[in-house]
């Protein structure tokens, strides 16, 4: 073998190895369409072997009149390299709709292949929408707070006059004013969770075994909310603690199991699931930051009930959204202000038979520093 011929089987070999590493898919097809190499993401996300994908054409991976199929032969028409954005990859392999951007390019060394590659804009979406509302959400939640304490004085007036007349009408008129009572005192609760939202004192914090908090949560659970329910664990047993205030993270995963173990009301065998992982490689920005913060703490509460219906989830932890015939709407809402409070992110991925809340949320900041010592003397 001549010294070129080895630089390029060796090229070769470092570029299928770099395209095998890529976390994104790769799908590489001819000018027809005919499928001839996808990388291990790209047999993840469309649940095939290598094998099996390549008897294919991307027309059979794509749902009818994808725009990826019109990205790929404007490509090879062209001759240059396209991006579409947000596009809804749909299949029936994998049973429901992904928003992606798609990257395709001609393949210079080899007249009519393209690859694709498709980055899923599923986390990053939401991570940036929850950024970008919070402040717009600041301005709501003072509005309503100011409105809510307005409210309760003249409630309190109508509670004691309900009160009063409990002892001065008839037998018969008494379940009426008992229901003028009772109604206040709901509208009150109500406005106390409104006021929560205003709330920006700085609370309590400190290092904090994620573990402790979901073990102590499922055992409340088990003796209320969620009688019935089989619970299982995928723990990360080297997980650092969490810099967080131990009551409210309670009632983040309490909430999160509670909502949970309704939806499950119907469902034959009811399944909740805890798992937790070190995601060292997810950063975000944020602004008024001029480092990336890091949130490798994750933490997901997943169960096998009917799922969220698809035109509520993206706007699930707005403020009044609810799937609840009898539901405020707040529930959400405040688990998303607390793990905003802590610095973290939440989002949700659901289909029928999986719903998936996965928290983010950064770890106190000298377990993290004796992490990355570590892994620096490793």
């Amino acid at each position: 073998m001549s010294s070129e011929q080895t630089k390029a089987a060796l090229a070769s070999t470092s570029t299928a190895a770099i395209i095998q590493a890529l976390p994104q898919p790769v799908i590489v097809c001819n000018e027809d369409r005919q499928i001839v190499f996808v990388n291990y993401a790209a047999e993840a996300f469309f649940g095939a072997s290598l094998s099996v994908l390549m008897r294919q054409r991307m027309d059979d991976l794509v749902a009818f009149g994808s725009p990826i199929i019109s990205l790929i032969e404007t490509v090879v028409l062209r001759r240059a390299p396209m991006t579409e954005y947000r596009v809804r990859v749909g299949s029936s392999r994998f049973g429901d709709e992904r928003v992606a951007d798609v990257f395709a390019s001609p393949l210079s060394d080899i007249d009519g292949q393209v690859a694709v590659l498709i980055q899923e804009r599923t986390m990053a979406d939401k991570i940036d929408r929850q950024m970008v509302s919070r402040g717009a959400a600041r301005s709501v939640t003072g509005l309503a707070s100011m409105l809510a304490h307005e409210i309760k004085n003249p409630l309190s007036g109508i509670r004691g006059a309900a009160q009063l007349l409990e002892q001065t009408v008839s037998s018969d008129e008494i379940p009426l004013a008992r229901l003028i009572r009772e109604e206040t005192d709901r509208i009150v609760h109500l406005l106390d969770r409104v006021e929560i939202f205003g709330d920006d004192r700085p609370m309590e914090r400190e290092p904090i075994n994620i573990h402790v908090i979901l073990d102590r949560v499922k055992l409340l659970a088990r003796n209320g909310v969620a009688r019935g329910v089989t619970f299982s664990e995928e723990y990360d047993p080297s997980l650092p603690p969490v810099f967080g205030n131990r009551d409210q993270l309670i009632q983040v995963i309490l909430n999160l199991v509670k909502n949970a173990s309704e939806a499950l009301e119907r469902t034959q065998k009811p399944e909740i699931k805890f798992s937790t992982a070190f995601r060292p490689g997810i950063r975000i920005s944020v602004t008024g930051v001029s480092e990336r913060i890091s949130l490798p703490l994750e933490i997901i509460i997943e169960d096998n009930g009917p799922g969220v219906p698809p035109d509520i989830l993206p706007f699930l932890f707005d403020p009044f959204v609810t799937t609840k015939q009898n539901g405020s709407g707040l529930g959400l809402a405040l688990v998303a202000k607390i793990v905003g409070d802590h610095g973290g992110v939440i989002d949700c991925e659901s289909r029928p038979g999986r719903t998936k809340f996965r928290i983010l949320l950064p770890v106190a900041s000298g377990a993290f520093q004796a992490i990355q010592e570590e892994e620096v003397a490793s």
